[in-house]
């Protein structure tokens, strides 16, 4: 009879402890429920307002707001080529300067680098992060555009200057400030973000897989090459898609280097505007209806230029994944 009761109570136990961990695992799968369609209602009611405000804008418009490089307050006729073509430059151009460098440092950090100063310069990389967004802005109108103009500038005119299609890219007087100012600017912003996931993704190779190729004869270029590098892909790709996304909607440190010019020029020392920077330097002085639908429609187009750049990054590494499974 003890021996049943005792069994009895350990089956109770038992079963309490079941409904306990059932109750537990049904609440924590509704919260994060309930986080996963928060996030969607919030992204959905971002993309509303916007649609909302600058629905004027893009009534009276039309398509030709995409194609019209034109943005004169006075008339009120608003165009968003010129801050499309500044933002998409200017992302594009960083990213090809800030990518090389960036997997380079993690490189050297994870395979190179002796041990004793891995930690310090990984984490001033990584502090390069946390530096205001004003602060480079200062930095940049106040050293190092002085810098570009009396040093950068003048050497790539002059070197340039009788090469067909780079003089034009590369013309003008230095201005100092303007759409290659900004783009470098730009890449030392992103550095750091693309160094800093590359290095943790490179942490996560295997030691037998490098071990295995050094012992067979590899040198360190080609275990980084045919081992580290196919092994991280994925990792690397999206640490250069968050150095984009950065560089896509940075405000402060563009607006004080890019010249907030509202026009297309060939040339990469011409001064130039963004989609970011124009919003910022505009939305409090925008006094009519529809001079802040437009700004809040240049708003839109960076919200669908981010989005359509995600899905490109997210579809790029299904097909890496697909690939790596084959």
């Amino acid at each position: 009879m003890t021996l049943a009761m005792a069994e009895q109570r350990v089956d109770a136990r038992r079963d309490k402890a079941v409904k306990r961990f059932a109750l537990t695992d049904a609440v924590f799968a509704g919260i994060s429920r309930a986080a996963a369609i928060l996030v969607l209602l919030i992204l959905s009611g971002v993309a509303i307002s916007l649609v909302v405000g600058s629905w004027q804008a893009l009534s009276t418009f039309g398509f030709s707001f995409l194609t019209t490089e034109s943005w004169n307050p006075v008339t009120e006729k608003f165009g968003a080529l010129a801050p499309i073509y500044g933002t998409v430059v200017t992302s594009a151009i960083a990213i090809l300067i800030a990518v090389p460098i960036g997997i380079g440092i993690a490189i050297f950090l994870t395979e190179l680098c002796p041990r004793p100063l891995r930690r310090p310069i990984g984490i001033a990389v990584e502090l390069l992060a946390g530096i205001p967004s004003i602060i480079y802005g200062i930095w940049g109108l106040f050293v190092f555009a002085p810098f570009v103009q009396t040093t950068i500038q003048p050497f790539v005119i002059n070197l340039f200057k009788d090469v067909p299609g780079l003089s034009s890219l590369f013309a003008g007087p230095p201005y100092g400030i303007g759409m290659l100012t900004s783009a470098m600017i730009l890449a030392i912003m992103v550095l750091p973000f693309v160094t800093s996931i590359t290095k943790d993704v490179f942490d996560t190779v295997p030691a037998v897989l490098k071990e295995s190729a050094y012992g067979i004869g590899c040198t360190t270029w080609e275990v980084i090459r045919r081992i580290v590098i196919p092994y991280t892909r994925v990792g690397i790709m999206g640490g250069i898609m968050l150095g984009l996304g950065r560089a896509l909607g940075e405000t402060m440190a563009v607006t004080f280097v890019i010249g907030n010019a509202h026009r297309i020029s060939p040339s990469l020392f011409a001064p130039g505007t963004t989609i970011s920077a124009t919003i910022a330097n505009e939305f409090t002085e925008a006094d009519g209806e529809l001079y802040t639908s437009s700004l809040i429609a240049l708003g839109l187009i960076l919200f669908f230029i981010t989005l359509i750049i995600l899905a490109i990054a997210r579809y790029m590494l299904m097909r890496i994944g697909r690939k790596a499974g084959a």
